[in-house]
């Protein structure tokens, strides 16, 4: 295996590639976290998914995203969707604010984004009839549930519910609930049997929607407004859906096939607050994981990255002002970013299983 990939197999994963090898047509779920900028390291990968492999073997697929995850979940679910990811990347990457900005400038951005991101063809995307979408949300309750936009309000509310989630993800739940915004031939949707604390209500994407939709899973607490009105939804305030889906720990398992996750970490961390508690990351006999193949960039190839790192949100920081050497140094991560597909596709022609890993 090439050294540009780290790849992690569950158990049921790693006995069916054994007997069958690597088949796009048994790729039943695709996963995308969040994690903002990080997710442009995974063009290339999604590149090659959507617009090569797996139009070989077309299907009924299952593709979830959080925040950046779900808007490249949406890219992929394009009539074209080579060209929708890369306006995806040339859009995300050319990102510019100035020095002092609110969290209204940042949200009519990224609304402006989308627009052009969606160009027009929101149906497509929503309704694709083999690329069912769904688009992950966080909606406040309780005292986040009437912030009104004011924004000590908002700190108060998040700053409860971090220290209920620093006792456990349970009470977390008590804070905010899942809401999922679903492609509408998902009928019977895969996550509807409750698997967690967490309340769940699930609505049905339409071109009415989507762009709110992603715009909510996007939108980080205190960076950007949280989104309101959307249509088809229950009322309230909705926030990044990486609030409590961050890598997406969900029951896979529960598809019989395989589950193909492109990710930019080697790790799955269950919400955005966990960050900071590894106890928490799944893994060892985890049956949501046992159908996963996950796919990171190996810490050789990140070393290789402008500054030896992933793109990241800190860098609107660190770059400043300087937009042109940001957009310089996220547009070639993108290039580099070929290599992991390449990497990829040449170990689903040949998988070695001495150089992979377990979770």
């Amino acid at each position: 295996m090439s050294s540009a990939i780290t790849i992690r197999l569950g158990q049921r994963a790693r006995q069916r590639i054994a007997a069958e090898g690597v088949q796009a047509a048994d790729i039943a779920i695709i996963p995308a976290a969040a994690g903002g900028p990080k997710g442009l390291i995974l063009n290339g990968l999604d590149l090659w998914l959507f617009g090569s492999w797996l139009k070989t073997a077309p299907r009924p697929r299952k593709l979830v995203g959080a925040s950046i995850g779900a808007w490249r979940m949406a890219a992929s679910a394009f009539d074209d969707p080579a060209a929708a990811h890369k306006r995806l990347a040339r859009l995300y990457a050319h990102q510019r604010y100035p020095a002092k900005v609110t969290a209204a400038y940042v949200s009519q951005t990224c609304r402006a984004l989308l627009d052009e991101l969606l160009d027009g063809r929101a149906a497509e995307a929503a309704g694709h009839p083999h690329h069912h979408v769904s688009v992950l949300t966080a909606r406040g309750t309780g005292a986040l549930a009437r912030t009104n936009g004011v924004r000590w309000r908002e700190l108060a509310g998040f700053l409860l519910a971090a220290a209920g989630n620093a006792v456990s993800r349970d009470r977390l739940a008590g804070a905010m609930e899942r809401v999922i915004f679903h492609n509408r031939h998902d009928h019977a949707h895969w996550l509807r049997e409750p698997f967690d604390a967490f309340a769940g209500h699930f609505v049905e994407l339409s071109p009415e929607n989507l762009r709110e939709a992603l715009l909510a899973s996007g939108s980080i607490p205190l960076v950007l407004e949280a989104v309101t009105a959307i249509a088809g939804a229950p009322g309230g305030a909705y926030w990044d859906g990486g609030l409590i889906d961050y890598h997406l720990h969900l029951p896979y398992q529960r598809d019989a096939g395989l589950v193909l996750y492109p990710h930019f970490s080697d790790h799955i961390v269950p919400g955005w607050l966990d960050k900071s508690m590894p106890w928490r990351r799944a893994g060892g006999a985890d049956p949501a994981l046992e159908n996963v193949i996950l796919v990171s960039p190996s810490a050789s190839f990140v070393a290789t990255l402008p500054n030896g790192k992933l793109p990241d949100r800190k860098d609107f920081t660190a770059y400043g002002q300087d937009h042109a050497g940001r957009i310089r140094d996220w547009t070639r991560a993108i290039a580099e970013s070929e290599r992991l597909a390449d990497a990829f596709a040449r170990w689903c022609d040949k998988p070695d299983f001495k150089e992979t890993l377990s979770f």
